[in-house]
């Protein structure tokens, strides 16, 4: 049985996380998990995972490091007492050689004992903030996936990890994209303030109404367009990289955490000793 949209967005982040364990809901997770972290995730065999963290390091706008998973181990137990990365994000994108080979619901039958999985934060998060403050995110609004767009602005290269960055776009009210700016500067675990506000082609993009992933929005002469940092910058370097294998979500459909929106401490302490408290690590 499939469960709504609508539904979805009523229930807790581990309710949320069950039905896409169990198949339920494969659609995007915009809007969900009100009050938490949404994470981008890239897995890489290990012998790349160093140059990647090196990566985020380096690129920490659009690939904030929220977490990483033990080699070979898909509990991802710093980000919530019970995440499986094979099963709990609603789709998946498998890269052979750089190039898109499938999307898949699980990894269960890809998933090796040499992989490692990192976890990025995401825009979502801080769209409830907007939310809350009055200001409409359409794409929630409206259903669908927030539109995406290749960048020139080049990324800091670690190992064979280099290109341009992606950004996400969202039209906001001209009078408001101030305010919309300083909230989402409250989230840097989610990309915080914007990378670029107004001219897209200031950035290289030449049509917003065709976005590289996602979905098209509304362009009202009202609104001015703001891009943020995105977390699908590594699917866009990939391709150069060119691994053997490389597991990433897609676009749109991320991974909910047990991870507060608003953490400041270190992620990794606060949910391990939460994992330890619920019995989760033996």
């Amino acid at each position: 049985m499939r469960t709504s949209y609508r539904t979805l967005r009523e229930s807790e982040t581990g309710a949320q996380r069950a039905a896409i364990r169990q198949g339920e809901y494969a659609s995007h997770t915009a809007g969900l998990a009100k009050g938490f972290l949404q994470a981008n995730v890239v897995i890489t065999p290990v012998e790349y995972a160093l140059d990647f963290m090196r990566f985020c390091q380096r690129n920490p706008k659009p690939c904030p490091l929220i977490g990483v998973s033990d080699t070979g181990n898909p509990k991802m137990f710093t980000l919530g007492a019970d995440i499986d990365i094979r099963t709990d994000i609603p789709a998946y994108n498998i890269y052979r050689d750089g190039e898109l080979t499938d999307t898949v619901g699980d990894i269960v039958g890809v998933w090796r004992n040499d992989l490692v999985a990192f976890a990025l934060g995401c825009s979502f998060t801080f769209e409830h903030a907007l939310f809350d403050a009055g200001i409409d995110v359409w794409h929630i609004s409206n259903d669908s996936t927030v539109p995406m767009f290749r960048t020139d602005i080049p990324v800091v290269p670690a190992g064979p990890f280099h290109g341009d960055m992606v950004v996400s776009m969202r039209m906001i009210p001209t009078e408001r994209v101030d305010e919309a700016v300083a909230i989402s500067g409250r989230f840097p675990l989610a990309h915080g303030s914007p990378i670029h506000v107004g001219d897209p082609s200031a950035i290289s993009i030449a049509d917003l109404a065709n976005p590289d992933w996602g979905d098209p929005a509304p362009l009202p002469a009202t609104h001015t367009p703001v891009f943020w940092a995105c977390g699908v910058t590594p699917q866009a370097v990939i391709r150069n990289a060119k691994l053997p294998l490389c597991i990433t979500h897609k676009p749109g459909h991320m991974l909910i955490t047990d991870v507060p929106d608003d953490a400041e401490v270190p992620v990794v302490s606060q949910l391990f000793h939460l994992s330890i408290n619920q019995g989760e690590l033996t």
